[in-house]
């Protein structure tokens, strides 16, 4: 495979070479936007680099492409030749050593090996590459470099125009990666495979630490203020504090541990919870957890261990106390798997994890098991004090009464109420008065102080302060309505009236 250089580039490649430049950094100052010249042995390249700038010149290019002038032969005089100091063992004084130790097979295997051992399942995958910041102030001190030669050759060279090291180290070495893990590498996956580079503090960084500050008035040290720097910073300032070609460096990059990280991936359903002693989530009171298990544990437990993820972040649609049974279709829920170490499911093998959750406890559950998309979890919480649940409360009045005090509650559609925050959850909610609707109630008679109030409210109704009225803190409330004190014994969730997530058949 020949390289795509033209005759105008000879000049070009000579001064990087002089510069102490490797072999894939003349390619990409050359702007060659061919991947497959990245994957070449760095011996091969630079072989063929030094033939290049050693031929008589032609007008005719390697690429076998004629340029558009003939060639100059004082333009090979004046050089100065590549001396015998630029050698395969010298550090590239651009990328430090990035493009020439690390784009070997040895080091994709090392790669590849590493991720093995974290053992993901994937089909296809994306390679990150994080680099040193002080590269950036090497790369521009190379860009002017050779931007001065092209000036004086009448010619143009863009800073946007140059192959990001970044880019040139992904086509050398991802493909390999991707053959070793038997997957292909695409631009957007949802797995990630991440390669970084560190290099010890030179005096680099103190002069983007001094442009950083005066050029972008920035005391915070990033990427992005480096580059706004660069772009602000004349050329005769930057050389008169910076030497253009950039130095020789004395140490190498050292590559990091090599990571990997899959997108998180969402599982929704809707939970049944039949015990009227297991909260939602963990209870825990002054740093002491009170009762053992939780909704969000049981169902997250299967799914972490199928999933073989890090973490999980659990949310519903509604937060029931941990004494209210949530009663048929149950609550919606949506499970964020973090990491997943595996995460190709079919529908039977969602359907198994449904009934592994089911059979784990006798205290939930779970129906409509599915994987959903980031976005799709949006849809939990829209319009969420719109819908409508529908409870079933055991009462308990002070009055004795009959069947005939409690027929005026059928009667009564879109009470509005007003809520102030209830005591028993102003430590964790803030002080506001809500507005609410009940909009329908029923009853069943069952004897002279007891009856069973069902109820249709606007989701976010507390309950058991509309019947016992929280001191006064719900207007109206039952209480006043029947007018003798009332309290709450039972409370169940017969339904949440929302459509998601989509019901699947039995």
């Amino acid at each position: 495979i020949m390289l795509s250089l033209k005759e105008k580039d000879r000049p070009i490649v000579r001064k990087l070479l002089c510069a102490g430049c490797c072999a894939r950094c003349v390619l990409r100052f050359c702007c060659v936007g061919t991947s497959s010249a990245y994957r070449r042995s760095y011996q091969d390249l630079r072989k063929e680099l030094l033939a290049f700038i050693s031929e008589e010149s032609s007008p005719q290019s390697l690429s076998e492409e004629k340029t558009d002038a003939p060639p100059n032969k004082r333009m090979r005089i004046d050089e100065d030749p590549v001396t015998p100091a630029q050698t395969d063992s010298d550090i590239c004084p651009v990328c430090l050593g990035v493009l020439q130790d690390f784009c070997d097979p040895t080091f994709t295997k090392q790669v590849s090996d590493a991720v093995k051992k974290q053992q993901y399942e994937f089909d296809s995958l994306v390679l990150t590459v994080s680099l040193p910041t002080q590269m950036s102030v090497r790369e521009h001190s190379c860009w002017l470099h050779v931007k001065k030669e092209v000036r004086e050759k009448s010619m143009c060279l863009g800073k946007e125009d140059v192959i990001q090291v970044k880019d040139a180290f992904k086509w050398a070495v991802q493909g390999k990666i991707g053959q070793e893990l038997g997957a292909a590498v695409v631009a957007n996956c949802p797995c990630e495979v991440s390669v970084g580079f560190i290099h010890p503090e030179t005096e680099d960084c103190h002069f983007l630490y001094v442009a950083v500050f005066f050029f972008v008035s920035q005391s915070i040290f990033t990427r992005m203020a480096v580059v706004k720097a660069l772009e602000k910073i004349s050329e005769e300032k930057f050389s008169r504090h910076y030497v253009c070609p950039p130095k020789t460096a004395n140490t190498r990059c050292t590559a990091l541990d090599t990571t990997c990280l899959h997108t998180s991936i969402f599982i929704a359903g809707r939970y049944s919870k039949f015990s009227r002693e297991l909260p939602q989530t963990p209870w825990v009171i002054d740093g002491e957890r009170r009762m053992h298990g939780s909704v969000e544990e049981l169902i997250a437990a299967p799914l972490l261990s199928s999933f073989r993820a890090d973490g999980f972040n659990f949310s519903s649609s509604g937060r029931e106390d941990v004494d209210v049974r949530t009663l048929g279709n149950g609550q919606p829920f949506a499970v964020e798997l973090l990491n997943p170490h595996r995460a190709k499911f079919n529908r039977n093998e969602i359907k198994q994890l449904q009934e592994k959750i089911n059979q784990s406890s006798d205290k939930i559950r779970v129906r409509d098991l599915q994987i959903i998309t980031r976005e799709a979890t949006s849809r939990m919480k829209e319009g969420e004090e719109k819908k409508t649940k529908t409870y079933s409360a055991f009462i308990w009045t002070q009055k004795a009464i009959d069947s005939t005090d409690l027929e005026f509650l059928a009667n009564i559609k879109d009470l509005r109420i007003a809520q102030k925050t209830p005591l028993r959850v102003l430590h964790r909610r803030p002080l506001a008065v809500r507005q609410r609707l009940i909009h329908s109630m029923s009853t069943i008679y069952l004897d002279k102080h007891h009856f069973t109030l069902k109820l249709c409210t606007q989701a976010g109704t507390y309950i058991k302060e509309f019947v016992h009225g929280d001191f006064g803190r719900t207007i109206p409330n039952l209480c006043d309505l029947m007018k003798t004190d009332a309290d709450i014994l039972e409370l169940d969730v017969e339904s949440v009236d929302v459509d998601w997530p989509p019901a699947l058949p039995d």
